[in-house]
């Protein structure tokens, strides 16, 4: 289905959705205008942000691949966004041909649209779940059925909790996902963060995201953002931009870290 043609309950095409100007940034055709005026706001103020997108997805690939490489053969994307190029099972898959993948977002078309590209893979599922109920997530008989959580996992957050306003809700939210995991599991997250949270291009950008689904957009601490990693080792370099977790090209290899800036950083912790 065509995200110019809405055909499904939930879908309010005049309201702007997180997962969908996420594509818009990304490149994609899986938008209505309502994402693309809203995503043009948030390229005005911050014009970088289709390359931070781009960064993003690195950022998972190459992390994905770590794990994969580890051993970590099972993997739980929650927020997973439309699907786009060199996707989390892609990546483990060419390491683990038997990885095995669950897709969680609450978009309707972004299920519809990662249902029909995983139709002939038994490995891959895509689930309906809000981050918002992490219990309601784990008990979902599709994904317990799934994952074996007896087995190591690979837990990714990526760009989904800072649109979560309550600073104790995400803290929960991480605790009840990480639960279940046992040693050898890995946990991704990136963040919006900011060190300072009145910068006039985070409370404008704030200002766009209040218009959208889910409705808010939260800039947090390095200290915040490192305290859902409390009890795993944190792999190296530690919280950074994503751009810099563990750059590839000589260039962004040489490039000085600035966390003077609000940005998008990530991490990966492993579970001992």
């Amino acid at each position: 289905m065509s995200a110019a043609e809405p055909n499904l309950p939930g879908v309010d095409p005049t309201v702007p959705s997180v997962a969908r100007m996420y594509d818009y940034y990304l490149g994609g055709k899986d938008n209505f205008p309502s994402d693309r005026a809203a995503a043009e706001k948030i390229i005005a103020i911050v014009p970088e942000v289709r390359e931070t997108a781009r960064d993003n997805r690195a950022f998972i690939g190459k992390a994905v691949r770590f794990m994969a490489e580890q051993g970590v053969r099972q993997f739980l994307d929650i927020g997973a966004g439309l699907p786009t190029q060199e996707n989390v099972h892609e990546v483990a898959q060419r390491i683990m041909p038997d990885a095995r993948v669950a897709y969680v977002d609450n978009d309707p078309i972004v299920l519809v649209h990662a249902r029909a590209l995983l139709a002939d893979d038994s490995n891959i599922i895509a689930v309906r779940g809000d981050i918002t109920d992490p219990a309601a997530i784990l008990a979902d008989p599709e994904i317990t059925a799934h994952l074996d959580f007896a087995r190591p996992i690979g837990l990714l957050m990526s760009a989904v909790l800072h649109f979560v306003p309550g600073d104790q809700q995400v803290g929960d939210i991480v605790k009840t996902l990480r639960g279940p995991l046992v040693p050898g599991s890995n946990l991704l997250i990136s963040h919006f963060y900011a060190p300072d949270a009145d910068n006039p291009k985070v409370r404008a950008g704030q200002q766009v995201y209040k218009g959208t689904k889910p409705g808010a957009l939260v800039a947090r601490s390095q200290g915040q953002i490192a305290a859902y990693f409390d009890g795993l080792t944190l792999l190296e370099p530690g919280i950074v931009p994503v751009k810099s977790w563990r750059p590839e090209s000589e260039p962004d290899r040489q490039a000085e870290i600035d966390m003077t800036v609000p940005q998008l950083v990530g991490a990966v912790g492993r579970l001992p």
